[in-house]
């Protein structure tokens, strides 16, 4: 079971898409623990459950929304349903996404598409709806993860470095939106992260030499508390020696 923190984000109202598993459960487990009501958001209805029940273990409040963030109308039913509910949205991670590709040459238009309707597309749709709440309710927060694939690319990395690149863009162009509303937009580009260690020890998490799933949760809680005139457009986390 995870310690209880010192709340920093008591009573905001927290969307974390992707949230099942992996990046996106550590971030929806460390924002309950900052006291944040948080909505798990992702297609696997059990899994997501499974957090909720993590959540409420640890004295946390949080709720399911099944969603396809590829899917429009599903975007739409999640920011409709939690505004609903609660009134606002305060925080959206965007944080669902999918890897894919190879050899440019040796991609299928089918897993160009899927990779680019899950990661571009579907953040897209999340960010748009976010965006025109929080413009309404006079600001909030949207970070969308990205990755270190999004700064560079590599020979096999085409379509997915592609769609992180996307992400960045349209972060930068977000932010530059929301400044005049007080919505803060940024980025957080990870290297490569201990996803499948979630719920290990933090033993085992070291052992892996891998970025531990729960320091990018922090620096997303960070990015969340940061005070009003200060914005971070893009956070870059990597393993200590990476060479990229």
């Amino acid at each position: 079971m995870l310690e209880m923190r010192n709340v920093r984000l008591h009573g905001k109202i927290t969307i974390v898409t992707g949230s099942s598993s992996g990046i996106g459960k550590a971030m929806a487990l460390r924002f309950g623990q900052e006291g944040a009501t948080v909505v798990v958001a992702a297609r696997r209805k059990a899994l997501c459950e499974r957090t909720v029940h993590q959540i409420q273990q640890n004295g946390g409040e949080a709720i399911v929304v099944q969603t396809d963030v590829a899917d429009e109308q599903q975007v739409e039913r999640l920011m409709g349903d939690t505004v609903s509910r609660y009134g606002r949205i305060d925080i959206l991670v965007n944080n669902a996404g999918i890897g894919g590709g190879g050899p440019l040459a040796e991609t299928s238009t089918r897993t160009f598409d899927q990779v680019m309707g899950v990661n571009l597309r579907g953040t897209f749709f999340c960010c748009r709806e976010a965006f025109r709440h929080m413009k309404q309710q006079g600001g909030g927060v949207i970070i969308n993860m990205s990755s270190v694939a999004g700064l560079q690319a590599w020979a096999g990395t085409g379509i997915y470095s592609a769609s992180k690149h996307g992400i960045l863009a349209l972060t930068k162009s977000l932010a530059d939106e929301g400044r005049p509303y007080h919505i803060k937009v940024s980025a957080i580009c990870p290297g490569g992260v201990a996803d499948e260690l979630v719920d290990a020890s933090s033993a085992e998490i070291e052992r892996s030499e891998k970025i531990d799933p729960f320091d990018v949760a922090d620096a997303a809680v960070y990015l969340s508390t940061l005070g009003k005139y200060t914005v971070v457009h893009t956070l870059v986390i990597d393993r200590l020696g990476a060479d990229w």
